[in-house]
């Protein structure tokens, strides 16, 4: 058996999203900055997408910039009110378990001599509220707090961060949360998502930057997604996941709904069946992440042992995974070296079934039994 529990690190295209964009590289191939019917074409199809991702943000289409993804979108949020509002003051707010894409972009602006605050989590990745309360102030220019936690699924409050910010901005890095909460009403005023966390292309995101808001150009040249961030448009991505957008939407309730039984059914069975194990994601978490400490064992060792019987989890974020050291997200929770040594993150999608669940319950209790019993915890 096959058992894919790594969807937040990406998902698998819907066919119809590979559809859409062959056709796209095969016959509406026309650059959309040309005036012929070739280019007019594919505008008015990258119009169309646009159109797509905003009424999912409850946007307009002129608050929507396309970019490369989650990454490039937090990059351009963050230095560009940075940059714009630098005379208004120079204090930034975040937490201590963002993505590493705000987290980098911080420490960046913090070099550039902007001063950073970093709020604090509880064991569940809950944010401290009376911190984040009392850190706010007239210099503040920025708060960038993600929506939905992930290597934990906490979902952070962003409505209620929205009516206390005062004249700050507010941006969510929402890449977790895109199709899995709404986003419509959150009150923020800048929202970074991806297209391959929602079975769309990789290497597409996007930006809504709300109306009013005026950022400096990220990318400069000829002027493209209205002097944002120039260059030739990625058609065949857009389009691909304007498509993946429209179905994420008309499915969400349903998607919702099965991602929550298999996380449930797993969680239950692990609770059942595999003893000395703590749960590191909050009861009220996103459907879609389960992280959980296997006490004695090593966290990477048990993910390679699964993959062994076809069953691909995580120890945490993949865009992290390749640099040394713990997870700074469990760190920031208070977990101790051997909880964190020994956490999976298993995250899920639409297609996931109880019995696969079965299927990974009985793996993991086989290994985690294994390694115990060899003391492979050093």
């Amino acid at each position: 058996m096959f058992v894919y529990l790594d969807n937040s690190a990406t998902t698998r295209q819907y066919e119809r999203v590979t559809e859409v964009m062959k056709t796209s590289m095969e016959e509406n191939y026309g650059n959309p900055s040309s005036l012929h019917k070739l280019g007019l074409a594919a505008e008015k199809q990258m119009r169309q997408s646009r159109k797509t991702v905003a009424d999912s943000l409850g946007a307009k289409e002129d608050e929507v910039f396309f970019t490369s993804g989650g990454t490039e979108s937090d990059n351009t949020a963050l230095f560009g009110v940075a940059r714009a509002r630098k005379r208004t003051g120079k204090k930034i707010i975040t937490t201590k378990v963002e993505h590493p894409a705000v987290m980098e972009s911080c420490k960046a602006l913090e070099a550039e001599g902007f001063q950073v605050e970093y709020i604090g989590v509880d064991d569940k990745c809950r944010l401290n509220m009376e911190e984040l309360h009392a850190a706010i102030n007239e210099d503040t220019i920025l708060i960038s707090i993600m929506a939905v936690n992930n290597e934990t699924g906490t979902i952070m409050p962003i409505e209620e961060i929205a009516k206390i910010k005062e004249n700050a901005l507010l941006h969510t890095d929402a890449v977790q949360a895109y199709g899995k909460i709404s986003l419509e009403h959150t009150g923020a005023d800048l929202i970074s998502v991806s297209g391959h966390k929602i079975h769309g292309p990789k290497g597409i995101g996007a930006l809504y930057v709300r109306k009013g808001i005026r950022l400096p150009a990220f990318v400069v040249g000829g002027g493209q997604e209205r002097h944002m961030r120039s260059g030739t448009e990625n058609v065949p991505a857009i389009l691909g996941f304007g498509e993946a957008v429209e179905i994420s939407q008309k499915t969400f309730a349903e998607r919702v709904r099965t991602m929550g039984k298999a996380r449930e059914h797993l969680l239950a069975g692990l609770l059942d069946q595999v003893p000395d194990i703590k749960i590191n994601s909050p009861d009220d978490g996103a459907v879609s992440v389960l992280n959980v400490s296997f006490l004695g064992t090593r966290g990477e060792v048990l993910l390679h042992t699964l993959e062994q019987d076809d069953i691909y989890v995580s120890t945490g974020s993949a865009c992290s995974s390749n640099k040394k050291g713990r997870s700074h997200v469990l760190s920031a929770m208070g977990l101790t070296d051997k909880e964190i040594e020994g956490a999976i993150r298993f995250s899920f999608n639409e297609f996931n079934t109880i019995e696969e669940m079965d299927y990974v319950i009985d793996k993991v209790k086989n290994a985690v039994s294994r390694f115990r019993r060899l003391g492979s915890f050093r």
